[in-house]
């Protein structure tokens, strides 16, 4: 069956390019290809051990065919031997992304994979990170249409993507965006644009066997087979302000992840900007609660989520900055606070100095909302399961902090030849509640980052990075030395240090060839346990030691 309706999509979609060759009309064919290779070698020290596997790659494949009318593609898959990290429900190979896309006028049609995202994702978004594995696209029917300047219109149905699997759960949803500065002269004269949304998802799951939940050994839940969400948002900018602001309601989702309570779900969001030549601002607000939304109420891990929150944290690119790194708690709730200010000294003065200096301060909290436990006469079976849990305060805040980062980044010019950027960084990180156990663990980070250019075509990087905290496994340092040969050598060597307890080296030495559409890289390394994560999003991988090899082309 997997390879059965891809089969039947391009006997579908051949005859429609051939008929746009026969219109004179261009056919354009793009694609790409990725694999990461790793040939796994046991180590006691850091944990790794492998398996029968003497190698595993992660390959994907991508197909993209364009005409006037009509685009279609497809992805070829090849994870029968995954890379470390990633579940064993990712084992298989195939085809499990294919599309046929019809385009007329003001309207579009999708059949097969897509995928989507509704305002700011707290309903909707569905969407592919291989470095997390999460491919969450739905399959099934999505028709985008413009019926008038400035609207746009979007309609779906479909199931959503487990793995090579499908759940069973229906996803259906609507959403319509105005831009009112296109029907209104005066907004768009004085440099005013206004945006206004509304969005609605519907999930319809039937309960089977394997799902149904009990209160006590006599009682069974009735869990809903439809739940709905909508989101409303608005959006303003005028010359260099920008003003964001939406809210999304979730109805009754009892599931494993909210411990099968029947409280509603809420997302709010507030997000103002300003911006000019040489400074920016940002300042985001965000209460969540019980926004947990699933396409399988029994699963758990990163997989099946019909929606996504973002964290409102910083991502971190320095590896001891993102040794700690925070995801979203959706289902408990929280209250994120951002705020973000970026201002560039100008060049001759005595703080920009000859080639100007950057200042950038960023501030992250995230802290636990109010909670308020039901007491045991409104629990009839001493348990939550079937109530609504717990009663909370939409502005109280809860007393447990979650994360919370405040970071300092200089970056200078000295000459053409020599740039410096330095970051010192104070984080909280509560262990327990992003991993399970572990505590609060309280850093300091202090990051010097060095660019110097040799030659025309010649350039050396460098970073010292160290972490000092009581807490965890204690003190860390990091350095990297980078070699950069344009356009096509890079040579890097880098070594993540626990001085703190375990005294282990998690060094790493990697070779870069670029050529044309092709990217090739060999190392060989250790690679530390821990969470990687993007966008409040996080998968644990495991410790590895052995050689690594990854190549991409795109054409």
């Amino acid at each position: 069956m997997m390879m059965r309706i891809p089969t039947l999509l391009l006997a579908v979609m051949l005859p429609c390019m051939l008929h746009a060759q026969d219109d004179n009309r261009k056919v354009v064919v793009s694609g790409s290809v990725q694999s990461d290779v790793l040939i796994p070698q046991d180590d006691q020290d850091i944990g790794a051990v492998t398996d029968n596997d003497w190698a595993k790659t992660n390959t994907y494949v991508d197909l993209k065919a364009q005409s006037q009318y009509v685009d279609a593609g497809a992805r070829f898959e090849y994870l029968d031997h995954p890379l470390p990290g990633y579940e064993n429900d990712f084992k298989g190979w195939g085809i499990r992304h294919y599309y046929l896309k019809g385009k007329l006028k003001n309207a579009e049609l999708t059949l097969g994979s897509f995928y989507e995202q509704f305002g700011s994702g707290f309903i909707l978004r569905t969407y592919e990170e291989r470095a997390l594995g999460i491919d969450n696209s739905l399959l099934g029917g999505r028709l985008v249409i413009k019926p008038l300047k400035g609207m746009t219109v979007k309609a779906l149905s479909g199931v959503q993507r487990r793995y090579w699997q499908y759940n069973d759960a229906l996803i259906s949803g609507a959403d319509a965006e105005v831009n009112l500065d296109e029907w209104l002269p005066s907004l768009s004269e004085h440099n005013t644009r206004l945006m206004l949304g509304a969005s609605w998802v519907n999930k319809r799951e039937k309960e089977d066997e394997t799902e149904k939940v009990y209160a006590d050994p006599t009682h069974r839940l009735n869990l809903p087979e439809y739940v709905n969400a909508w989101d409303v948002r608005a959006q303003l900018n005028k010359g260099g302000w920008g003003l964001l602001a939406e809210y999304a309601q979730k109805s009754q989702d009892p599931s494993f992840d909210n411990r099968y309570i029947y409280k509603k779900g809420t997302a709010a969001l507030l997000s103002g900007s300003y911006s000019q030549k040489g400074m920016s601002a940002l300042v985001q607000v965000k209460r969540s609660e019980n926004m947990s939304f699933r396409s399988r109420r029994s699963q758990i891990g990163t997989s099946s989520f019909i929606n996504h929150l973002p964290a409102f944290t910083l991502d971190h690119t320095y590896a001891l900055a993102a040794l700690y790194p925070y995801a979203t708690q959706l289902a408990d709730g929280e209250w994120a606070f951002q705020g973000e200010l970026s201002y560039t000294f100008k060049r001759k003065t005595a703080l920009g100095g000859k080639y100007g200096t950057t200042v950038k301060v960023n501030f992250s909290h995230v802290r636990s909302i109010d909670h308020e436990e039901l007491t045991a006469e409104k629990m009839p079976y001493n348990s939550p399961f079937g109530t609504d849990g717990y009663k909370s305060k939409f502005f109280k805040m809860g007393d447990d902090i979650y994360y919370q980062d405040f970071n300092v980044q200089v970056s200078k010019k000295f000459s053409n030849a020599l740039k410096l950027n330095l970051m010192y960084m104070n984080q909280h990180y509560n262990m327990t509640v992003v991993e399970g156990e572990g505590g609060m663990v309280r850093s300091n980070i202090y990051i010097a980052d060095a660019l110097y250019q040799l030659a025309p075509r010649t350039k050396l990087r460098g970073e010292l990075q160290y972490l000092t905290t009581p807490n965890d496994q204690g003190d860390w340092a990091f350095a990297l030395l980078e070699l950069s040969l344009a356009p096509r050598w890079m040579f890097t060597v880098s070594d993540m240090w626990n001085c703190g307890m375990t005294d282990i080296h998690y060094y790493q030495g990697l070779v870069t060839f670029n050529t044309g559409a092709h990217r090739i890289q060999a190392g060989y390394g250790r690679t530390r346990a821990g969470y990687n994560c993007s966008g409040g999003v996080c998968r644990y991988v495991p410790a590895t030691r052995g050689f690594t090899l990854s190549y991409n082309y795109n054409f």
